[in-house]
């Protein structure tokens, strides 16, 4: 008998790669997607793992492998799909050898992610497959049957998830790896060199090849009918339909688990049987439109949101017009906003911007919480290295005098990501900008993963780690400074004399992520009798100090890690280190 466990939805993905025969996948970090591939790492005696600087290195590496004849996969999250966008649409045209999927995790509710781009509108215009699972046992066994198609129509496919389905668990039911043998590799200059007199003959071929596939959605069992009461129908798919099955167990559903191509034929018939059909899904009216297209009535969008996560409660009031009694004095959570940690070297950084009354061009990461009080230094993010291109065009359009007040910050992780190119732009086009690049030695904002600079890979194994300010000089920035992120002075002295130079300055705060170092910190205490109450040390906006009643300092020693920085700004001698760290 086998072997029933509870896992994560991305965990079970994990796990249908590995039953899958998948032997490489490639992944750049990135929520709710990110687990998947820490927890394939258990299985690298029979897959290969790594980490790539950026998601369309991952999904060429995966192109790459699938040529080759294996399976392989990508994984990334929605708005990494947007860096992939290039080989995506390539290898639309292209087709497979091995099977090939990339993992793609939406992010409705806007958890961890600057937009609710919705990828089955990107996968309609690169003309990709995708399949939805709904729980985690689907999410192992869908992903599995992804190869198998595949590799049947000769078609790459999206997983698409969301963070729902990511991050709940559900029952699985765990099988065998299947050992697939690699195919044979054969030279095929038509098929796999996308030059234009090729990429034309491949367009009508996978054209043939989508009807296909359209066709045979029909029958798939990963669609699958629940014939109940016929008065409500629901067309759904993915985590919305747990939400159907709870507020609507009577009804009649179509459960669809291939999202595109959509099964005309199958939902043609499923629409005749019921009186009222609706649409249930998340974020954009993807199905909708197609079903309304085909001259099919159903209800959608006019009455649900494309915004943010559905729930059961909001499908009972939309579809049976239940009011919902509403506890009459419900308790206040307080506010959590989000902060940086105590002892991120990132604060340090932005106290001495923001006492500077300089403006940063943000990007993507935990700093980009240098956007909020009490630092309020972070004016603009948009996505993964645009700091450097944003500050870059500043200049462009106002001028040198314009960006004197002006920086760009972005990450060590996300430097590597995207952020080479923009600085490389920066040298060739005569700019004069200063770009800090705030080295914490990871990956923070998704956990600690390691990258093309940390010297270790996603297997565990030692490796050769990119030189970041060799990396920048070799792309000719003159410029280079690396500072203590914590050396507040020589860090304060540093950017007014970098802001003042006529070429492309880079400052490097080289301080490791404090959540790193597992060792004891130093202990500080606030000596209340000494506190003149100046609040000097409260402007870095540290959550481990706080005020007394009298209005002096006190700092929580269970929260404090020891940085120091409120030490180096109390200039009373009121705050004194009691126990150095070991």
């Amino acid at each position: 008998m086998a072997d029933k466990v509870i896992m994560l939805g991305n965990e079970a993905i994990a796990r249908g790669a590995y039953e899958a025969g998948v032997k490489v996948s490639s992944a750049y970090p990135g929520t709710p997607s990110t687990e998947i591939s820490e927890y394939l790492v258990q299985y690298k005696e029979d897959v290969y793992e790594e980490w790539a600087p950026n998601e369309k290195v991952a999904a060429e590496v995966a192109v790459g492998a699938s040529i080759s004849g294996v399976r392989s996969m990508a994984c990334m999250k929605h708005v990494g799909l947007n860096v992939a966008a290039d080989p995506l649409y390539s290898v639309s045209y292209m087709g497979v050898n091995g099977g090939l999927v990339l993992v793609v995790a939406d992010d409705p509710g806007l958890y961890s992610s600057q937009n609710e781009q919705d990828t089955r509108m990107v996968a309609r215009a690169a003309q990709i497959p995708v399949i939805e699972p709904s729980d985690s046992a689907e999410a192992k066994d869908f992903f599995k049957a992804a190869f198998e198609l595949s590799e049947r129509f000769d078609r790459p496919f999206i997983f698409r998830t969301t963070t729902r389905l990511a991050h709940s668990q559900g029952l699985v039911e765990l099988q065998e790896r299947v050992e697939m043998p690699d195919k044979p590799y054969e030279k095929n200059i038509r098929k796999n060199v996308m030059m234009p007199g090729n990429a034309k003959l491949r367009h009508v071929e996978i054209e043939k090849r989508n009807l296909e596939l359209a066709e045979a959605a029909n029958t798939l069992p990963l669609n699958t009918v629940e014939m109940n009461d016929t008065a409500i129908g629901v067309i759904t798919s993915g985590i919305p339909y747990q939400y159907v099955k709870e507020a609507l167990p009577n009804a009649s559903v179509l459960k669809l688990g291939m999202v595109n191509p959509l099964p005309k034929k199958l939902i043609r018939e499923f629409a005749e049987k019921v009186e009222t059909l609706y649409i249930v899904e998340e974020l954009d009216p993807v199905i909708e439109e197609q079903v309304k297209s085909w001259g099919i009535r159903a209800i959608g969008k006019d009455i649900f949101t494309v915004q943010g996560e559905y729930s059961a409660n909001m499908l009972r009031k939309a579809i049976l017009k239940e009011e919902l009694e509403l506890i009459k004095s419900p308790a206040e959570a307080p506010q959590r906003p989000p902060i940086l940690c105590p002892g991120c070297p990132h604060r340090s950084v932005y106290h001495v911007l923001n006492k500077l009354k300089l403006h940063a061009a943000g990007d993507i990461g935990c700093y980009t919480l240098g956007a909020v009080a009490p630092l309020s230094v972070v004016d603009t993010t948009m996505c993964m290295g645009s700091s450097i291109s944003t500050l870059h065009g500043m200049e462009k359009a106002k001028g040198r005098e314009y960006i004197k007040d002006w920086v760009a910050v972005i990450g060590d992780s996300t430097f590597l990501h995207t952020g080479v190119n923009s600085l490389m732009n920066m040298v060739y086009n005569h700019a004069t900008g200063t770009v800090l690049i705030l080295d914490n030695s990871t990956t923070g904002m998704t956990g600690h993963q390691d990258h093309a600079a940390t010297g270790k890979t996603l297997q565990g194994d030692p490796t050769y780690a990119i030189d970041i300010p060799a990396l920048c000089k070799a792309m000719g920035v003159k410029n280079v400074v690396e500072v203590n992120a914590f050396d507040i002075a020589l860090l304060e002295k540093t950017v007014k004399e970098e802001l003042e130079k006529e070429e492309v300055s880079v400052i490097i705060t080289k301080s490791p992520c404090v959540l790193l170092d597992k060792s004891k910190k130093p202990l500080y205490i606030a000596h209340p009798d000494k506190c003149k109450k100046c609040g000097m040390c409260m402007k870095p906006g540290c959550p481990a100090m706080t005020r007394n009643a009298d209005g002096t300092i006190h700092i929580d020693d269970t929260m404090c890690t020891g940085c120091g920085l409120c030490e180096t700004l109390c200039k009373f001698e009121a705050i004194e280190l009691v126990k150095a760290g070991e």
